[in-house]
């Protein structure tokens, strides 16, 4: 490189060129070498195409997929392979973008830096793809930090404590029980029904408990060292979730359903491969799982438009029959 002139970022040189593969080129965009020059120089870079052609070996022993194709009398260029294909962003763009837990604005941000990892061209799609339907999200922006502070916690073994918040008619924040402390242990993070939860030991009452992260406040991370690990080993963070529904708690019991034979994949989606079917008849079967019924549990097997019935025990079918008549009388 001793012969080619110096430009002002002439250090910078190599730092460029990624830049201008990593945005400026992908399978479908690619640059001759005299396009590649002049954008060095727009840089402050000057470069000749033999130093370049030193180059591009350097960066493809350091691991970047720089490919180079003939086109008639062309040689063309262009960075292949990559750390995220494009398949792969959209699946993580859309999880970004669906996420009740992540704020607009975290959203936004979160998937510019996607858009980063490809090509201005890919770039592109991805930023069409998002452009979506109003969904309802959080309006509470320290949810991202929260989960962060959590996983630290969880890394040093430490316990936390932290307030806790429910909105008010006027849209405010309130805390709940005047905004005492919660002090717990926590073991894990789990994201149900596209909201984030924090899975803590309660030793106070000596369960395992869980909160929404987004209405957590104020987490600092306490010296003492956590407790009910024995209590977490023996959790079963699966058959938590399948026996409660939209995270609502209520008195576990093992409830049998009768169901349309259509339905099954319906039960098997909520509860699990697990269920033991049993034909009741030639267009109906049954299974009997464990769930915390709660009127959100009776709501979904209402919402199912009677293609599935409870029919045991008698106490949930009374129960069931309660919030029929009382939704009755409202309208």
């Amino acid at each position: 490189m001793a012969g080619e002139r110096r430009g002002d970022n002439q250090k910078l040189k190599m730092l460029y060129l990624v830049k201008i593969f990593s945005e400026e080129t992908d399978d479908n965009h690619a640059l001759t070498m005299a396009q590649i020059i002049a954008m060095l120089g727009g840089y402050g870079v000057n470069a000749d195409r033999k130093t370049l052609y030193q180059d591009f070996d350097e960066l493809r022993k350091f691991g970047f997929d720089i490919i180079g194709q003939q086109e008639g009398r062309n040689h063309y260029y262009y960075l292949g392979s990559r750390d995220f294909e494009l398949p792969e962003l959209k699946l993580l763009v859309d999880s970004v973008q669906s996420a009740k837990f992540i704020t607009d604005r975290k959203s936004s941000q979160l998937i510019r830096k996607l858009e980063s990892l490809v090509s201005r061209y890919d770039a592109g799609k991805l930023h069409r793809q998002v452009i979506m339907t109003g969904r309802v999200k959080t309006m509470n922006e320290s949810i991202y930090y929260n989960v962060d502070k959590i996983h630290e916690a969880i890394g040093a073994n430490r316990q936390i404590r932290f307030r806790y918040f429910q909105w008010n008619l006027k849209k405010e924040m309130e805390l709940r029980y005047d905004g005492r402390w919660y002090t717990l242990s926590p073991w894990a993070l789990m994201w149900d029904d596209e909201k984030y939860y924090l899975v803590a030991y309660d030793a106070k009452y000596d369960i395992m408990i869980h909160y929404r992260v987004d209405k957590m406040l104020n987490i600092e991370i306490l010296d003492e060292k956590r407790q009910g690990q024995e209590q977490f080993k023996a959790f079963d963070v699966p058959r938590y979730t399948n026996k409660l529904f939209g995270m609502f708690g209520g008195e576990e019991s093992r409830v049998t359903l009768e169901a349309e034979n259509h339905m099954v994949g319906v039960l098997i989606d909520r509860f699990g491969k697990d269920i033991i079917i049993a034909p009741s008849d030639e267009d109906h079967f049954r299974t009997t799982v464990t769930v915390a019924v709660s009127n959100h549990f009776l709501g979904w097997i209402i919402s199912l438009g009677g293609s599935v019935k409870i029919v045991g025990p008698e106490s949930v079918v009374e129960q069931m029959r309660k919030l029929i008549s009382d939704q009755a009388e409202l309208y």
